[in-house]
């Protein structure tokens, strides 16, 4: 029978779900189930968004190497598929059934599991956002270790689970984005949904998608920008990933909002304005944008009433300090900010 220790047990891996240090929360939300079931071993594996390979984000008992290896050969077996439909996650001891061979009696059982000293054992999916993240297995030395009301509290605690150990859980919430926001995680050309935002329109452009890669060659923290779509344009902000899951911290977290051109400005003007921060005279911004030194002056000239400000300096200063940006890949680490960007 599930008592007043494990209600309390699974109430406070519910309250992990708020931690904003994932490796910590994972850690604890193991400590928390080590308390309240039997398990000489535990893992608990997210799915890598960008590769699909199980990692291990916290184990008891398990070095990561060994979890990562035998959870990618777990989910080749039948079992593993077993495991995914089931709503309650299935254990050895209940010897359940899947493509009509018994786990006990499978290859895996004998060659992976009982050669490491294990009578018994427990596997649950986790999902969050309706998306399987990763798994949770707890292992026992002793058989007939998780019966029904195990495998029930482990039930309780799985969406909990998930929601800590899903690595694209984090990054709107630690980021504060606007639901409204259109957002990805990109690393290494890979492009990743985050959980309830639509997708960053900006990343279908060639030419956008190089200033992200040359944003992460830069080793800064952040780069905010205007940057065209069709007609309209967008205020884009790329962040460098610099807490959460450790499966993120390599990638850059892209998100835009629809805006109006600041202050009036042509896009014309914020070429100019953004070559002017870049600290080229008028004749280099002609010589690049194929104008006349005449209608660079011009440009100048309105984009300084339109600002209010008194001096190039100052618009230069505002357009870094606002970003009020649309640079070339090749210009990114000008513009990029190193530091004070959490």
């Amino acid at each position: 029978m599930i008592s007043h220790h494990h209600l309390a047990a699974a109430a406070r891996i519910g309250m992990l779900t708020r931690e904003r240090d994932t490796t910590s929360a994972c850690a604890q939300a193991l400590s928390e189930l080590g308390a309240a079931l039997p398990l000489d071993a535990a893992t608990l594996l997210a799915i890598d968004p960008l590769t699909g390979a199980h990692v291990q984000v916290a184990g008891v008992g398990y070095a990561p190497g060994d979890a990562e290896a035998l959870a990618a050969e777990f989910v080749a077996t039948p079992w593993y598929g077993n495991v995914v439909r089931q709503e309650l996650p299935p254990s050895i001891t209940e010897d359940a059934e899947d493509a009509g061979q018994r786990f006990r009696h499978g290859w895996f059982y004998a060659e992976r599991v009982r050669p490491a000293g294990f009578r018994d054992g427990v596997t649950g999916a986790l999902r969050h956002e309706g998306r399987l993240v990763g798994l949770v297995h707890l292992a026992a030395e002793g058989a007939n270790a998780y019966d029904t009301e195990a495998r029930r509290l482990l039930a309780s605690v799985l969406p909990a689970l998930g929601a800590i150990a899903d690595p694209t859980a984090r990054p709107g919430e630690l980021y504060d984005l606007p639901e409204e926001a259109g957002a990805n995680l990109v690393a290494g050309g890979g492009v990743v949904d985050l959980p309830g935002h639509g997708p960053a329109q900006v990343l279908e452009d060639d030419e956008f998608a190089c200033l992200v890669r040359a944003f992460e060659e830069s080793g800064g923290l952040r780069l905010r920008v205007l940057w065209p779509v069709g007609r309209a344009w967008r205020r884009v902000v790329l962040r460098r990933c610099t807490a959460g899951s450790a499966l993120v911290r390599r990638a850059v977290v892209v998100h835009e909002e629809p805006v109006e051109l600041p202050y009036g400005l042509s896009p014309r003007e914020l070429e100019v304005l953004t070559r002017a921060a870049m600290g080229q005279t008028n004749q280099a911004i002609a010589a690049a944008l194929y104008l006349s030194p005449r209608t660079v002056h011009s440009h100048v000239e309105h984009l300084l009433r339109k600002t209010g400000c008194a001096s190039r300096a100052e618009a230069t200063a505002l357009a870094v300090r606002d970003g009020l940006l649309r640079p070339a890949p090749e210009d990114v680490s000008r513009f990029v900010e190193r530091q004070g960007c959490a």
